[in-house]
């Protein structure tokens, strides 16, 4: 009798010992298996970054190519021009002071013009009193404007350095007798990428470096040709110690704590000149979605093994002991709300319920008023409801385990937030064991989260993230429909003028008042974001342009009548959605048509 009371201790001992071993098994696996998809997450995170960032610098190099063609335009359209070239009378008084113009009313702080006759000679140099060079033998670009009659832009390596150029030919009864161009550099670019915490290094290669022979800059990193200015010492450095080439060929690189994108630069013929390399800290990237899925998929294994645990606590005490009176101990052991359900209705619930539903004290009580607990389900997307998918919710939650079953109760004007699971207790009385743990403060701190990866710190309005999400929404919702949408981006006026006279604080009021001026005069179906320093961006759905232009108007008169904290106005530029249309090129066209109101004289609307 003793043998056979110790071999069944023994088997009771193992038991639990080969469940406890099978447990940390499979835990050690899942672990292993989040830290890899969160690895994999990161890796993705980051190749959007890149891709959203190059896309970035491309659109700013193809702005600032057409906007240096613009002004090479607005030169070439004074008659006196051509006279000028074929004369050889060029007035240096007049382009030294045209030039200072544009210093003043543009973004273009170091803009060169050359005058060009029909021989590709260079009779007029604005930085330098060095011309009669002859450029045919240099510039490709060049002989392609003398041939085709027809404005150009490029990106060139010559004497001085990389720039970007603007070309004009100028055409006199009929006959091209010379080109006007306009030099435009990348300081400004990198002054730009800044604003999405980019800094950037601008190099020329090699072969290209070797045809400078008077560097603007002065700035080089063993033999290549830096052409921005405040390209930072310490990541100069960086690329000196680590060999620059050692840059060119890759997609983007993960270095110690820098993600590293280089961006190749092509001359008009294809060939790689230069390279923009841009440098963010890695900690600057935001993952916050990252650790969201960490903290849910940890939830929810820690919440498996607590069902698990349950779940087995209850099949040893029916296998033992077939007691109610045992099986209700062991569930009221519970933490969480365990509720026995089947879909006509509640069976048994344990004594952590009532801490929950405090108006009953025995579920006699709550079934005389209530047939379900899913009663109190808020209906708000993303929770449980009575039916999901023409489901009853327990089935639902029974036969969707992988997903993440939430519910969102609301009793006595209390909100509660519980993750949801179920397993099948009695197959013959289609009984079903129901764990409802509470998470209301995780979920408060994910929906805070959430809420504050998609606000601007500043105004309080959305910012770019989430501007670049409902754009594609409203997008997808405009072609399905067919209804119209309308995009207004907006800028403070002269808003630099306004931090160096009254300081950063007062800058900083004026975004906020003026945030919340033109909230309130917005619909609330519109989306109001704020996408860098003193720029905004409103979503219209359902507005055609001509809506948005009366709605711009509305709020140009608002702001400049406001004088809130200071006067300011604003500059708009109002487009409407073209079907089939992507939001990079919605955004383009609105930012192009903005660029038009300021070009036009500020404190006004254009529509693009």
């Amino acid at each position: 009798m003793k043998r056979i009371s110790f071999l069944n201790n023994c088997k009771l001992l193992s038991i639990p010992t080969l469940i406890i071993i099978i447990i940390l098994s499979i835990s050690f696996e899942y672990i292993d298996v989040i830290l890899q998809e969160r690895q994999d997450l990161q890796k993705q995170l980051h190749k959007e970054k890149v891709s959203f960032i190059k896309d970035k610098l491309s659109s700013m190099i193809v702005t600032k190519q057409k906007s240096t063609v613009a002004i090479a335009l607005s030169i070439a359209n004074d008659d006196r021009l051509a006279d000028t070239i074929v004369d050889r009378n060029i007035k240096h008084d007049y382009y030294e002071e045209l030039i200072s113009k544009f210093k003043s009313n543009t973004f273009y702080k170091n803009i060169w013009i050359q005058i060009i006759d029909k021989d590709l000679n260079s009779i007029h140099r604005s930085w330098t009193n060095n011309s009669g060079i002859n450029l045919k033998p240099l510039r490709d670009d060049l002989k392609r404007v003398l041939v085709t009659k027809k404005p150009h832009y490029s990106v060139s390596v010559d004497d001085y350095t990389l720039s970007i150029k603007g070309m004009v030919p100028v055409i006199k009864n009929g006959e091209t007798v010379g080109v006007i161009e306009v030099i435009s550099h990348f300081n400004s670019i990198s002054k730009a990428m800044k604003k999405f915490d980019y800094n950037s290094v601008v190099i020329a290669t090699k072969k290209e470096t070797k045809k400078i022979s008077h560097p603007f800059t002065n700035l080089f990193i063993d033999n290549y040709y830096v052409a921005n200015f405040d390209a930072p010492k310490d990541l100069r450095e960086y690329l000196k110690n680590r060999g620059v080439s050692n840059y060119f060929n890759e997609s983007y690189v993960e270095d110690g704590d820098y993600l590293i994108v280089p961006y190749p630069i092509k001359d008009i013929n294809g060939r790689k000149i230069a390279y923009y390399i841009m440098f963010t800290e890695i900690k600057n990237i935001s993952s916050a979605h990252i650790d969201y899925f960490m903290f849910k998929w940890i939830a929810i294994g820690v919440m498996a093994l607590m069902l698990f645990a349950i779940l087995f606590s209850i099949y040893l005490f029916i296998v033992n002991t077939k007691q109610k009176e045992y099986y209700k101990n062991i569930i009221d052991a519970s933490t969480n709300i365990v509720i026995i359900d089947s879909e006509n209705g509640l069976t048994e619930v344990n004594s952590i319920f009532f801490d929950y539903f405090t108006e009953y004290k025995t579920i006699s009580e709550f079934k005389s008023e209530h047939d379900c607990v899913c009663e109190f389900f808020s209906d708000t997307d993303g929770y449980l409801q009575k039916y999901m998918d023409d489901e009853h919710w327990i089935r639902y939650v029974f036969n969707n385990p992988t997903k993440d079953n939430k519910a969102k109760v609301v009793y006595l004007e209390q909100v509660y937030y519980f993750s949801v699971t179920a397993s099948l207790v009695s197959k013959e009385e289609n009984h079903y064991a129901v764990v409802l743990a509470d998470i209301t403060e995780q979920e408060k701190y994910k929906l805070e989260l959430e809420k504050l990866t998609i606000t601007d710190p500043l105004s309080g309005i959305h910012n770019r993230r989430y501007f670049q999400l409902k754009i594609d929404d409203e997008i997808s919702r405009a072609k399905r429909y067919k209804h119209p949408l309308s995009l207004i981006i907006l800028d403070i006026d002269h808003f630099k003028k306004v931090n160096d006279k009254y300081g950063h604080k007062v800058g900083d009021e004026v975004i906020i008042g003026y945030s919340q001026l033109i909230g309130s005069l917005l619909r609330e179906e519109d989306s109001f974001c704020r996408i860098g320093g003193e720029e905004f961006i409103i979503i219209l759905p359902h507005i055609d342009k001509s809506a948005a232009f009366k709605v711009a108007e509305k709020l140009r008169v608002s702001v400049e009548d406001s004088k809130k904290i200071i006067p300011i106005t604003m500059s708009f530029g109002v487009v409407e959605y073209i079907m089939g249309e992507e939001s990079e090129s919605i955004f383009h066209r609105a930012d192009t048509a903005l660029y038009k109101a300021k070009e036009s004289g500020r404190n006004r609307v254009k529509i693009g």
